[in-house]
């Protein structure tokens, strides 16, 4: 750990544990729901479960995308943090915000706007910690002795990310108009400024992991991000074929859509093509095979699969249906679970003076919980191309073709158990790894 004040990721990282491990409770609450066994429906209703999931996603990934702002910026800026104890305050205030969501969602306290459920009052709570958190980067950055490329694509990013957050809170009376810029939020972050996010972090890794000069890695970086914003601003007419837009958007969200797998294709290319340049001999062997990973599965997720049923010519078919979630769970575990989970695999190492990357458990975390996610996803295509013939193309009632996938969910529900082991495993091994040590200071 190179500065003091790094350790503070810590926090960011607990939590993202935490509520990861919650989101993966009411995703199995969800899966036997699916199989017919609803037996918690009066405590736990699928809807309040299903806001519950999709938003703990959201906010451990923000956790984790904040503990590697804390870890990444003081060391690309040089020097501590402008403030360790308003990081501790912003923390504080990001686990009341998403105490309150999950236990009003339990009580039918929400909006009703899919990843954007939490009430307007939370609304104001999370832009002011947000503002905190941004401040206390900014002026990190501001003050610092140097600022990388890598460090200015992740600011970049996180700054954006808040932004696209304000047009959430404006509601109108129009759905279409609602929905509209419901999805400026929704696809300009995952599919737009979350990649900066994603594509600082990567560069990072693969600058400490590889020994790749970080001009070359950094030039990758930049046609990644040409890449991104070259289709993911327009791609986010794939989410207005729909919804009452102009013809128009047909053309432009498919022509766009069909772009968008380039800039993950460059990502994977660009991990893999920096790990064997650098000879893969960091100690730290898991950290990189999370990195790559993460560049590879981001590529079949949200590039590929996301590819496969965003064409407004497949899309008709398929929007809406199981398909969807099939790309999501991939995508959303490709792309920015595993990165949250590769800075943590590198960091804690640092934070703890403990070398715990060694041995079985790390390497069985990595490879049981990717392969559980692939059962997930071929589980969630069978049932979406079922669902997709029987609803759409033959015309049978909802309720009775939700009854005829049942079976299919029994494979997403046993790849889940797989896939929660591999977490499992991560976790325990986290937890081993103990609280950050001030003896560690200095040994990155």
């Amino acid at each position: 750990m190179k500065f003091r004040s790094q350790r503070v990721a810590y926090l960011f990282f607990a939590l993202s544990m935490l509520l990861f491990v919650l989101q993966i409770l009411m995703g199995f609450i969800m899966g036997f729901a699916h199989m017919g066994f609803d037996v918690l429906h009066d405590w736990i209703p699928f809807n309040a479960a299903r806001s519950t999931h999709l938003n703990l996603l959201v906010v451990w990934l923000l956790s984790g995308f904040m503990g590697a702002a804390y870890w990444i910026v003081p060391e690309e800026a040089d020097r501590e943090l402008y403030s360790e104890k308003l990081a501790v305050i912003q923390f504080v205030a990001l686990a009341v915000v998403g105490v309150i969501a999950i236990v009003g969602f339990q009580f039918g306290w929400w909006e009703g706007r899919k990843f954007l459920e939490i009430p307007r009052e939370l609304d104001y709570l999370v832009v002011v910690d947000v503002l905190l958190f941004i401040y206390n980067i900014g002026m990190t950055a501001l003050n610092g002795k140097r600022f990388t490329t890598t460090g200015m694509v992740l600011l970049v990013g996180l700054v954006a990310a808040a932004l696209l957050y304000l047009p959430g809170m404006w509601t109108f009376e129009s759905q279409v108009i609602d929905s509209y810029f419901r999805w400026w939020v929704v696809h300009l972050w995952v599919e737009g400024v979350w990649e900066l996010i994603l594509g600082g972090i990567m560069a990072f890794l693969l600058i400490k992991l590889t020994g790749v000069d970080r001009e070359v890695i950094e030039k990758w970086l930049y046609v990644i991000i040409g890449l991104t914003f070259m289709s993911g601003i327009l791609g986010t007419g794939h989410h207005y074929y729909w919804i009452g837009t102009p013809e128009y958007w047909l053309w432009i969200g498919g022509i766009f859509s069909g772009l968008e797998p380039l800039a993950f294709l460059g990502m994977a290319m660009y991990a893999v093509a920096m790990a064997r340049r650098g000879g893969m001999n960091h100690p730290n062997r898991m950290a990189l095979f999370w990195t790559v990973g993460c560049g590879v599965m981001s590529f079949v997720g949200a590039g590929f699969l996301g590819f496969a049923h965003t064409l407004p010519q497949v899309n008709i078919w398929t929007h809406g249906t199981i398909v969807t979630a099939m790309h999501g769970h991939m995508a959303f575990w490709g792309a920015y679970a595993m990165i949250v989970l590769a800075i943590i695999t590198y960091t804690m190492p640092l934070m703890t003076g403990r070398k715990l990357y060694d041995g079985w458990m790390p390497e069985w975390a990595f490879w049981v919980s990717n392969v559980g996610m692939m059962g997930m996803t071929g589980a969630f295509a069978v049932a979406g191309i079922a669902q997709v013939y029987m609803e759409r193309r033959i015309g049978m009632d909802f309720l009775a073709v939700q009854e005829a996938v049942e079976v299919h969910f029994g494979g997403v529900v046993l790849a889940a158990l797989l896939l929660s082991a591999g977490i499992g495993l991560f976790i325990w091994n986290f937890i081993q790894y103990g609280l950050p040590n001030d003896e560690a200071i200095g040994g990155s």
